[in-house]
């Protein structure tokens, strides 16, 4: 075997277990922090003065995660197919 096989047969061995270990957290923790906020919900101005909430995250600190919005737009396009 080349080199370029063994590369290939174990990118395709190592891909579907690092999906399916994605979705297992996305299934158990279908939130993350918010990546502007860092999880505070409140934006400072760099000086420290004052402090805004954050718009992104909508004050909460967390936001959903790629996976699971992803799976809760294939669950809604099953849903209004199957109605």
């Amino acid at each position: 075997m080349d080199l370029v096989r063994v590369v290939a047969s174990l990118l395709c061995l190592a891909l579907p277990a690092v999906t399916l270990c994605y979705a297992a957290v996305c299934a158990a923790s279908p939130f993350g922090t918010c990546r502007r906020c860092s999880g505070r919900g409140r934006l400072g101005t760099g000086r420290g003065l004052r402090s805004r909430a954050c718009r992104r995250c909508d004050a909460t600190g967390i936001r959903i995660r790629f996976g699971r919005r992803l799976f809760n737009e294939l669950a809604r396009v099953h849903r209004d197919g199957t109605r």
